[in-house]
């Protein structure tokens, strides 16, 4: 009987491994890729007797916001085992259920995509530009199953694959070991510009589609290797890719959308831009990107792990996560030579500026901010908001206090600098992948200072609370002086342009701006101010020239059809601006703290 129970029992194991271990196969064709559409074939076997729930993902890696990506799909057809008919039901806009089956599924469908980027697919006579969620159908209880993936290249094509996924002898064939993996491996497949190095063993590739020359392309390439050289001097060591490769999914054409999107071993970059008219700009997006690798993707918020495909995915780290991911994209632009001293110094300015008068910080923290990410990570909606006086982004406000802390730790604390926090949390989070909250980082930062209170003050004063740092004296410190961008000009808020010789109120007024406190909002037509008609930009300009703050005048206006009359009081543009002192009007140790500042030490 002891006998008879074991081989049950053995059996079943059996069973049970076979079925975990009976891949998913999908195949992609682009036939009609002139009008966007890819033919997409998936098929599942050893399936149980239950109706087979096949979804569109809702969501993507690195997005946090819904993105309803089965409303591009169409010409949906099921067979079962051996090609019997099966009975096909919609529980809802998001999925298939696939009932009397016989244990195997076949499904094909046509994918529209017609908007490259980091989240959606783009399909045409020049590429497919693949992101996996809002392509690839999946099952519920399958997802552990390892996945086969073909790509039936247009003949003539010269296209090639380029992706994360896992090498095989057939160039058009690749393998990922789980749904996790396979949706978070973004593929292009086009006759793209290839290059690849090696360090410390591993692989790093460029795949690049664009239309510039093949001096553009080194120089691009050269600068990636310049970038990922001071990454890797950040945490101390590379990430160990999985397959020892990371590719940069580089895609810069004019009839793509702008975007940078992190994943394990690879990253998207788009842009309608050329690399001839904005190279600086695509290198801050790969740098953005690449700093990833680390930060997100191993030393990864608890909150979204595992991502969930089926919902919104909210986090209240990303002020961490994207704020100081931004923060040292501009660093590694000035460690690896992208940028001078004097671009460096304006981009640390413009932080300043953009925390320090941001209204938002009025109503939530960087915490809360964080976790509004999935009503502003590419959500779409049609009604109005007053975002512009209740938001500021987690990328912003993230990147002003990582900067705040560096420069903090460089100041008081000897030895110290926020390359050191980050460090610690790869020790501890990213090397082990232990997914970490808040809590994890202030003491992370504690054991760097070894100054418990020293963290608990700065993570309740800029973290869980919403004070600015003290941008000026901390940058100060290395020479960079924050000054008024625009002194003695008069300045009435943001949002007045003209179109058609019409002056139009055209976003919500600032809060405690002059034109929201005399009460014109969104869609108000100014008639005259202090009786002088605007009638175009230059107008306009001029106006605020002639004019300086404090002067009382009064606005004529319609707003929603009826007329309004009102006084305001002209304000001072409170917009800043950072600049480099020059050697003669800096000190040696400013010029010596930025030195080490730029260097890392």
């Amino acid at each position: 009987m002891r006998s008879i129970a074991f081989l049950i029992v053995m059996s079943m194991l059996s069973v049970i491994q076979l079925v975990a271990q009976s891949p998913v196969r999908y195949s992609i064709s682009f036939a009609n890729r002139a009008h966007h559409e890819a033919e997409i074939t998936v098929s599942f076997t050893n399936l149980d007797d239950r109706p087979l729930q096949l979804r569109m993902s809702r969501s993507s890696p690195g997005r946090y916001a819904l993105h309803e990506f089965a409303k591009n799909v169409y010409n949906f057809r099921a067979t079962g085992e051996g090609g019997r008919a099966v009975t096909v039901s919609r529980p809802d806009n998001h999925q298939w259920d696939v009932a009397r089956h016989g244990g195997a599924v076949s499904v094909t469908y046509t994918l529209y995509g017609d908007h490259a980027d980091g989240t959606y697919a783009g399909i045409d006579r020049t590429h497919a530009h693949l992101n996996m969620p809002a392509t690839f159908m999946w099952a519920r209880d399958t997802e552990a199953r390892p996945i086969e993936l073909v790509v039936q290249v247009p003949e003539g094509s010269a296209w090639r694959v380029a992706t994360q996924l896992a090498r095989t002898d057939d160039p058009f064939r690749f393998e990922a070991p789980d749904l996790q993996y396979f949706l978070d491996s973004p593929t292009e497949v086009s006759d793209f510009w290839e290059r690849t190095w090696q360090l410390d063993g591993q692989t790093i590739r460029v795949a690049l589609h664009h239309q510039g020359s093949q001096e553009e392309a080194e120089e691009y390439s050269r600068a990636a290797a310049a970038i990922v050289e001071a990454s890797k001097s950040v945490f101390g060591e590379l990430p160990a890719f999985d397959y020892g490769e990371y590719t940069f999914l580089a895609c810069y054409l004019p009839w793509v959308d702008g975007d940078g999107m992190e994943h394990r071993n690879s990253t998207v970059l788009t842009s309608t831009s050329s690399l001839a008219s904005n190279m600086t700009g695509v290198l801050g997006t790969l740098a953005h990107e690449f700093f990833h690798a680390w930060n997100v993707e191993r030393i990864r918020p608890r909150s979204l792990q595992p991502f969930d495909f089926e919902a919104a995915n909210m986090s209240g780290e990303l002020w961490f996560a994207e704020g100081f991911t931004s923060y040292y994209d501009d660093v590694l632009l000035w460690r690896a030579g992208v940028i001078d001293d004097d671009s460096f110094a304006g981009r640390m300015g413009q932080i300043a500026n953009n925390v320090s008068n941001a209204r938002g910080r009025d109503f939530f923290s960087p915490i809360e901010m964080s976790r509004q990410a999935l009503f502003v990570d590419a959500a779409t909606s049609v009604d109005p908001n007053n975002r512009n006086n209740t938001f500021l982004s987690y990328y912003t406000w993230g990147s002003g206090i990582g900067m705040a802390l560096d420069l903090t730790l460089r100041a008081q604390v000897r030895g110290a600098t926020l390359d050191d926090v980050m460090r610690e949390l790869w020790r501890a989070h990213g090397v082990t992948e232990v997914p970490y909250e808040v809590p994890d980082v202030e003491l992370a930062l504690a054991r760097v200072t070894d100054d418990r209170e020293f963290a608990r003050d700065f993570f309740d004063r800029y973290v869980r609370g919403r004070e600015a740092p003290d941008f000026p004296r901390l940058l100060a410190l290395a020479g960079i002086r924050i000054t008024p961008e625009f002194p003695n000009r008069a300045w009435l808020g943001s949002g007045l342009e003209v179109s058609s010789g019409d002056l139009m109120l055209t976003q919500t007024p600032t809060l405690a701006s002059p034109l929201y406190q005399a009460g014109l909002d969104r869609g108000d037509h100014v008639l005259d101010i202090g009786g002088e008609d605007i009638s175009s930009e230059d107008d306009l300009s001029a106006y605020f020239e002639d004019h300086e703050a404090g002067e009382v005048v009064t606005v004529r206006f319609e707003s929603r059809g009826q007329a309004f009359e009102a006084s305001l009081t002209l304000g001072t543009n409170p917009a800043l601006a950072g600049e480099l002192a020059p050697d003669a009007a800096s000190t040696p140790a400013e010029r010596d703290f930025l030195r080490r500042w730029k260097a890392g030490s």
